[in-house]
């Protein structure tokens, strides 16, 4: 791998790294939300919707923006049976076939598919449908996460690709 490759992979995971780091802090968050709306709901018998959403987008949001970090430390899905057994140079070809038949097109169609939802919810200003639940610019910030999940997985698979490229070079 060339020296430029390589920074530019180790930005990329520098990046996933942060954004995964900072997502991970959500699930904390939205444990300590969901005991305030508990204990509001059955002991003070009140109820915040805007609070209760938030709790439902910030899991969202954890899955959203957590997917390219779970790329990048190799805990997404994988049929590991015959993976394992690979050679260096097997299991790069599997990367960058997977890369280029899957992952990259499904990042690209969620991307397109993703533009004109996320555009009009921008475009009318949308708030919760909820009375009481988010106001504007909530709802349009968190429909765009559908815009940056599938940019930060297909930026994480660069990197993927770029560490596996030298592996190809290899021999046998």
């Amino acid at each position: 791998m060339t020296i430029e490759n390589q920074k530019v992979a180790a930005t990329i995971e520098r990046f996933s790294d942060l954004v995964g780091r900072a997502t991970s802090w959500l699930t904390l968050l939205m444990v300590l939300t969901t005991f305030g709306v508990v204990v509001l709901r059955y002991i003070f018998d009140a109820g915040i919707i805007w609070l209760q959403e938030a709790i439902t987008w910030m899991h969202a949001t954890v899955f959203m923006l957590g997917a390219a970090y779970a790329l990048q430390q190799e805990e997404h899905v994988r049929v590991d049976i015959f993976y394992r057994d690979m050679t260096a140079r097997g299991r790069a070809i599997v990367n960058i076939g997977g890369l280029l038949l899957f992952l990259w097109p499904m990042c690209g169609y969620l991307m397109i598919e993703a533009l004109d939802y996320v555009s009009a919810s921008w475009a009318l200003r949308e708030s919760s449908r909820e009375a009481g639940g988010l106001p504007y610019p909530f709802v349009p910030l968190l429909k765009s996460l559908l815009l940056l999940m599938p940019l930060t997985v297909a930026l994480q698979g660069l990197a993927i690709f770029l560490r596996a490229l030298p592996a190809l070079k290899r021999e046998h």
